[in-house]
């Protein structure tokens, strides 16, 4: 039986939001006691400064270290879940993007090995069924309305293993696609969409009550979607008012390149934390140096660390994902956004945690859930990672 694991410092995502002078034990995979030092039992390590977090869940990456979810085989996808393990993502959902139905049924099988054996926590099929009109970075030529069969044959290919779903609200047999998700445990997630606030606010009803509700979010707010004007509100300030209400969690890239600061802090401050999951959207680039990658079908191109959708004129393309970790994206949100730590860290572990039902084992430093557990330094760098008490990569 493996040695129990104390750690010192500053604990945050306790079930009581932070302890300033903490100690958290995990024997096997489990926590065993968190609580201040000064009431710990026994023998107590040395105090530290560092920071002692959940570790991270990030419920839409597109991949990592070279290697993309919707093109990879499966030792590339394997290598893509470990890279963010390492900087502190012990719970990921793979991403794919829009493509043609043999590759979606290709992806789905190889990513649904990495499900069955603990290196995901699900697939996020981002697409086919979003609008052409706010594509982004996705192919148009694989967007297609909405398919119940084909999202039944997709499903069935990844063996029960897909967790999430993007879909335009506009898109066609909403309410039949709907159904499908929430029978096969799926969270619907609206975005790429071109539809008006009225549309968005009728679907946000649709999927938050009565026999259809149950989890809902929205997929990287602001980015694939109409911006909001006073005169034409848009999907956001639905989205905004519903999460506000508690109906539905929202994705923020707060990379520092997806979104400004000021916006990242006006959505904590207008939601608050417990309807906000920080993302990644990471593809192949996230780990990389600058050059040639692909996402899905198309060509990126990475320069100064921002991801394009590459362009035969040489003109600037569609930001085509992110090149940061979830754990960039949290360091950007306190120290750029000025968003407080307690916050940062609930919206980049216990709301995801909750979206997708895992709350109950992960996303909160208490005792009985899983020790997957982040340490850094005081400026959210040098990570090390636990993994059910076992750590991560090279000590």
């Amino acid at each position: 039986m493996s040695s129990a694991v104390i750690l010192r410092g500053n604990i945050i995502g306790s079930t009581s939001g932070s302890i300033a002078d903490g100690v958290i034990v995990a024997e096997g995979a489990l926590i065993t006691w968190v609580g201040p030092a000064a009431d710990y039992p026994g023998a107590l390590p040395v105090a530290t400064d560092q920071l002692i977090l959940p570790g991270l869940i990030d419920v839409h990456s597109h991949g990592a270290a070279g290697a993309g979810f919707p093109n990879a085989d499966s030792a590339g996808a394997s290598r893509a879940a470990a890279h963010h393990r390492e900087h502190g993502t012990t719970g990921l959902l793979g991403s794919l993007v829009s493509a043609q139905p043999a590759d979606l049924l290709r992806q789905a099988k190889i990513l649904a090995e990495l499900v069955e054996d603990g290196q995901l926590l699900g697939i996020h099929l981002e697409g086919p069924f979003i609008n052409c009109a706010r594509c982004g970075a996705q192919d148009p030529a694989s967007i297609v309305p909405g398919n119940p069969d084909l999202l039944e044959e997709i499903c069935d290919a990844a063996r029960g293993t897909v967790r999430s779903m993007t879909l335009a609200p506009e898109t066609a047999h909403f309410t039949e696609l709907l159904t499908i998700m929430r029978r096969r445990g799926i969270v619907p997630s609206l975005g790429h969409t071109d539809c008006d606030a009225s549309t968005m606010r009728g679907r946000i009803a649709t999927a938050s009550s009565g026999p259809l509700a149950g989890p809902l979010s929205a997929t990287h707010l602001f980015n694939g979607m109409p911006p909001m004007h006073h005169r034409a509100p848009g999907p956001v300030a639905a989205c905004l008012a519903g999460a506000a209400r508690g109906e539905m969690v929202v994705e923020l890239i707060a990379d520092g390149v997806h979104l400004a600061p000021e916006t990242v802090s006006m959505v904590f401050d207008t939601v608050g934390a417990d309807q906000i999951a920080l993302v990644s959207d990471s593809m192949a680039a996230a780990g990389m140096s600058d050059g040639d990658y692909r996402l899905g079908p198309l060509a990126v191109r990475v320069e100064g660390g921002v991801a394009r959708l590459a362009t035969a004129d040489g003109s600037e393309g569609a930001i085509a994902g992110g090149t940061a970790r979830l754990l960039d994206v949290l360091r950007s949100t306190v120290f750029e956004a000025n968003v407080p730590l307690v916050d940062a860290v609930t919206a980049a572990t216990r709301t995801p945690a909750r979206l997708l039902g895992l709350d109950a084992e992960r996303g909160t430093l208490a005792v009985g859930l899983r020790a997957d557990i982040l340490v850094t330094d005081r400026s959210l760098h040098n990570p090390r990672v636990l993994l059910g008490s076992t750590v991560v990569g090279k000590e």
